[in-house]
């Protein structure tokens, strides 16, 4: 073990003096590598920042600029950057110093914002990697230094990884949301009245006997119990709006063969992203593509025509059609219009023949039904499809010319109608689940709270259990839970053993 007074990770010399750590870094307890990286993106660009973070930042900010005195904290300083073994002038360029625990990590960083340069970001890493108490940046690990620090909870760092990855203003909206701690504030506040419960019914079940616990705090518990549950299922209930806009919404061109699915494709994404041909059954696998619609992240794909047929490639492109159809969120039902009847009753049965794997009951929800080549109708014909829009016995629908382009806006005002009742404004209301991870634990959460009332009248010590897996399930999500906690509630509220 080194001695108090020894540098920690060796020495540097700089002006003929040893260069050594900060005072308060030289406790055991806090001892940390000092890590740095390049975080901004990778290419030529006009500016690129790279960090460090942990108790030699300092160090290696002095090596650097060969400054005696200490920036001011937040503020940016014009300075020379060098190489600290060849003394050559790598750059000029802006440094912020971050002193610690007011930093993004809540440890001592730097920032230098250096030219974009390639040779320019490769000397000053060089640069940093030659001082031996730094060491390279593991990936993600400057936002888990904030979270293993306090700076950000789960939910948060989950708003962050989001944030960076958002390829539509809506997303950006959703995860600006959970970044700014909502989420994780509507989590944290069902975890300490969960809290609450358990240090209740413990103490009830450990000193009821001596009189220093009332009998009504087990009512007060079961009520509190009733709320969270009520609370989750709701949560619950969301459709998958929040984690739909994070990963995509994924909509569905289905319909016959030749009825004009890639061609209205590759209308919409306006590029050839699927291959068109008048010879029936061209398309044998799923095409997608993402697109943004009002704001909205979508995952369009192109699915094989429905038709029965002998040869195995297409038949397992049509099985893979029907099933696209039963995970999609919204089924775009292509038609040919110039091949269909006039009647209704004609044209529900075409869909129901060709979209049965969604199509349950005449349950049209999150069905659009395009009418495509209009171009080809008469003008007799197609104001008589005209009319049938807006009929209660048929799905949404529009007529569309993807030779012409006639028809593209009114789908595309439809698909974004259908998008906002499927997802809404992430900014309003209560804030959504957006991760997988937080809905399979608020449903173990909210099983636990289902056991506790079987277990209520059967064994209080099992019940009481049963809310502490709750517990844990909640402290997952963010990262926050800890038997201490519940501890000082004991204490706090029962002053038991004064």
């Amino acid at each position: 073990m080194e001695e108090a007074g020894d540098p920690v990770g060796g020495t540097h010399t700089w002006d003929g003096q040893p260069n050594r750590l900060p005072k308060k870094w030289r406790h055991r307890d806090v001892l940390r590598d000092t890590i740095f990286a390049l975080s901004s993106g990778h290419g030529k660009c006009g500016v690129s920042v790279i960090r460090t973070s942990g108790p030699a930042s300092l160090d290696a900010l002095q090596l650097l600029t060969r400054r005696k005195q200490l920036p001011s904290p937040r503020k940016v300083t014009l300075t020379p950057i060098f190489c600290p073994k060849s003394e050559e002038l790598l750059d000029r360029g802006l440094v912020v110093w971050f002193s610690g625990p007011h930093s993004f990590t809540g440890e001592d960083c730097c920032e230098y914002h250096v030219h974009g340069g390639p040779a320019v970001v490769r000397g000053v890493l060089q640069a940093l990697g030659g001082i031996d108490t730094l060491r390279q940046a593991e990936p993600g690990e400057f936002t888990k230094r904030a979270f293993q620090n306090g700076k950000l909870d789960l939910t948060e760092v989950e708003g962050l990884g989001d944030l960076i990855h958002a390829d539509t203003e809506v997303q950006r909206r959703q995860a600006l949301r959970q970044m700014s701690g909502e989420l994780g504030k509507l989590y944290q506040r069902w975890s300490n009245r969960l809290m609450t419960a358990v240090a209740h019914i413990e103490a009830y079940i450990d000193f009821s006997e001596d009189d220093n616990v009332e009998d009504d705090v087990l009512t007060a518990v079961d009520e509190e119990v009733q709320r969270l549950r009520k609370e989750l299922e709701e949560h619950l209930s969301d459709s998958r709006r929040g984690e739909r806009l994070r990963d995509g919404i994924h909509v569905v061109l289905a319909g016959a063969t030749n009825a004009g699915k890639s061609s209205l494709l590759n209308v919409l994404c306006q590029r050839p992203a699927a291959i068109v041909s008048p010879i029936p059954g061209t398309t044998r696998d799923v095409v997608e593509t993402t697109l943004n619609i009002g704001g909205y992240p979508i995952i369009m794909c192109d699915t094989a025509g429905l038709r029965d047929s002998e040869d195995p490639v297409e038949k397992e492109g049509v099985r893979r059609a029907k099933e696209r159809q039963g995970e999609a969120d919204i089924l775009v039902a292509v038609v040919d219009s110039s091949m269909v009847g006039l009647d209704k009753d004609y044209l529900l049965a075409h869909l129901q023949g060709f979209l049965f794997a969604r199509l349950q009951a005449d349950d049209f929800s999150g069905v659009i039904l395009v009418l495509n080549k209009v171009d080809l109708l008469q003008q007799s014909t197609f104001n008589h499809l005209q009319g049938l829009c807006g009929d209660p016995d048929l799905p949404t629908f529009c007529l569309l010319s993807c030779h012409s382009g006639q028809g593209v806006g009114d789908l595309l005002a439809i698909l974004r109608r259908h998008l906002e009742d499927l997802c809404g404004d992430p900014m309003e209301g209560s804030p959504s689940i957006t991760q997988v991870r937080h809905r399979q634990h608020h449903t173990k959460c909210l099983e636990a709270l289902q056991q506790y009332s079987v277990y209520r009248e059967q064994d209080l010590v099992i019940a009481a259990e049963e809310l502490r897996i709750a517990l844990r399930q909640l402290g997952m999500i963010t990262g926050k839970v800890g038997a201490e906690d519940i501890l000082d509630i004991i204490f706090r509220d029962f002053c038991i053993g004064k």
